[in-house]
């Protein structure tokens, strides 16, 4: 061999031995022919025997496909395959840890194989550490709004009270934000809309705190904004100088949140409740600290919305009995704990007499296994709020119907005319409400005319979804009353824009009509503004002759109250209007 081709061997040679690669060649069987010691020390894991031989032979339990790959690969030469992972086992080769092999092959002529082989076990290592970056930070975004999310929040949450604790310094707070009747805008513009208004809430919640940061901030806290769910987000603010320092940011916030919302042609507009969990009342772990600022916006929500409440420990305790009530009103609804009383609405005639059978209203009670019976006042509310009304709501309207039918059979003409059910606004909030009112009407026979559901003048002035709820109600033919009036929303002036067919005064207006001449007054001006829209009214709440006299006197169509019976169960009303006559005043 010529010097110089000795020399160019020997320096391939040397290079084999030195390379920081594995390097095997080989005949296209696999028969190894040359290797250098990067690619005994990777393969020799898999040939406990210290056989490498053959490289097919070494790779079949981990690489089978690798000899068929050769066969099918047609070309003169090229890449068979390239950075083919191999997995090897803990314990291959004594090694105690995991190890990943990446295999590359070339056909370098018709006769011989080059295969390149290199511990690629850090380099999954770092891929693995990447994705596990990312899956955390999934687990911690919010997809829509790109905030963080409950996740995210608690931590934060966590890290400023462990903070707190080992400083025994520095003022944070817990803001508590939901959208009030947001729902809303889902029922009556669609999900992609409702989706849009988010994100736009969640990039005015962001700015707003950058804005802070950048301006008032103390200390090295940061503020942080989080969706924790539908339209609820949460703010963390840290390292604040006072704790009346929160105000002005809350303030800010609802400022900014509540203006209008424009989406396309719409300008859409929400008010906002906020729950505000200061420093001090914050003893305890951050998922106890996120629900004491949830209480105290529900608080805010139940006071009317579109303000906010600071947290307060009497709020845990109303919450933990609302709690109770609400797996035991779940109990009750499958156990058939609840029932309904009827209480007689008489006619009053201006000759004195008064007509038994005008018609009842029908009340909800719940029969407790250790607390007896239960009003209404204290489980409607729950019901509203844990999306259980619809079935209350639902056992009142059919039971009220069937109960109806059955004193048409027993009292023929002293029979009551009309029954009236409370409707709330959840109820109204379903979509096939119309529909299922219609169907236990026609099931149990009741004429759609002498049903009267009762609505709040807070919800019968309710928004235009409301309104076509309530027209689809009447256009059925069942009538409507509006129950309390003079303590919602209301005017007289604005009485004719609601889709009612009776007017109730609240008994805070009848109990004093016998001693107020402003009482009176009222009175009278709501019977005249009433008849002229073609209304009747219904006085409620009579408790005295006195009382009755002046409501009678004064117009009223019809009166209810203690005067002429408390509620009654179905069976005592048969009786209560069997025994009933006819009086003059």
């Amino acid at each position: 061999m010529p010097p110089v081709a000795e020399d160019a061997n020997e320096t391939l040679m040397q290079f084999l031995y030195r390379a920081p690669i594995g390097l095997v060649e080989s005949t296209l069987d696999g028969e190894i022919e040359i290797l250098n010691p990067m690619s005994v020390r990777l393969l020799m894991p898999l040939a406990p025997e210290g056989n490498l031989d053959n490289l097919f032979r070494i790779l079949e339990h981990v690489a089978p496909q690798l000899r068929s790959l050769v066969t099918d690969f047609a070309d003169m030469n090229g890449s068979v395959c390239e950075a083919l992972r191999i997995p090897l086992p803990a314990g291959a080769g004594g090694n105690p840890v995991p190890q990943v092999l990446s295999l590359s092959l070339l056909k370098l002529n018709a006769t011989r194989l080059m295969t390149v082989v290199t511990d690629a076990t850090l380099e999954v290592q770092r891929e693995q550490s990447g994705l596990d970056r990312q899956l955390n930070d999934a687990e911690r975004t919010d997809t829509l709004t790109h905030m963080p999310n409950r996740v995210a929040v608690l931590e934060r949450i966590q890290s400023v009270l462990d903070h707190r604790e080992a400083a025994r310094s520095g003022d944070f707070a817990v803001l508590f934000i939901n959208c009030d009747r947001f729902r809303q805008v889902n029922d009556t513009h669609g999900n992609a809309i409702g989706d849009e208004v988010l994100t736009m809430m969640a990039e005015r919640l962001r700015s707003t705190l950058r804005l802070r940061d950048r301006s008032g901030r103390s200390g090295d806290g940061e503020s942080i904004a989080a969706r924790v769910g539908g339209d609820e987000f949460v703010v963390v603010i840290d390292n604040l100088f006072r704790a009346d320092d929160v105000y002005a940011v809350v303030q800010r916030l609802l400022d900014v949140l509540s203006a209008p919302y424009g989406v396309g042609a719409l300008q859409l507009t929400f008010s906002f409740s906020m729950g505000i969990l200061l420093a001090a009342q914050s003893a305890g772990d951050a998922e106890g600290a996120l629900q004491k600022a949830c209480i105290a916006m529900t608080e805010a929500k139940r006071s009317g919305g579109g303000r906010y409440a600071v947290f307060e420990h009497t709020m845990q305790e109303r919450a933990a009995q609302r709690g109770e009530i609400e797996i035991g009103l779940r109990r009750a609804i499958s156990e058939h704990e609840l029932f309904l009383v009827y209480q007689p609405v008489v006619g009053l005639h201006a000759s004195g007499a008064i007509d038994y059978s005008a018609g009842v209203e029908a009340l909800v009670r719940w029969n407790h296994p250790t607390r007896g019976t239960v009003s209404p006042a204290e489980f409607i509310a729950v019901a509203e709020d844990c999306g259980m009304i619809g079935a209350i709501g639902d056992f009142v309207l059919t039971t009220a119907c069937e109960d109806f039918v059955w004193w048409q059979r027993e009292l023929g003409s002293r029979a009551p005319r009309s029954v009236a059910v409370n409707l709330s606004r959840a109820q109204l909030r379903q979509p096939d409400y119309v529909a299922s009112v219609d169907r236990v009407l026609r099931v149990a026979g009741v004429a759609p005319e002498c049903l009267h559901l009762e609505i709040t003048e807070s919800l019968a002035a309710q928004d235009e979804w409301v309104q076509q709820q309530l027209r689809e109600l009447k256009s059925v033919g069942v009538q409507l009353a509006l129950d309390d009036f003079g303590t919602g929303y209301s005017s007289l002036a604005s009485l004719h824009q609601l889709p009612v067919d009776t007017v109730k005064i609240d008994r805070s207006f009848v109990s004093q009509s016998d001693t107020s001449h402003h009482h009176r007054v009222l009175i009278e001006a709501t019977v005249r503004v009433a008849h002229s829209l073609g209304m009747r009214t219904v006085a409620e709440g009579i408790e005295t002759e006195a009382q009755a006299a002046v409501v009678r006197a004064l117009g009223c169509d019809k009166g209810q109250g203690y005067l002429y019976s408390r509620p009654l169960p179905a069976p005592e009303l048969v009786r209560w209007l069997r025994g009933a006559k006819t009086l003059a005043a």
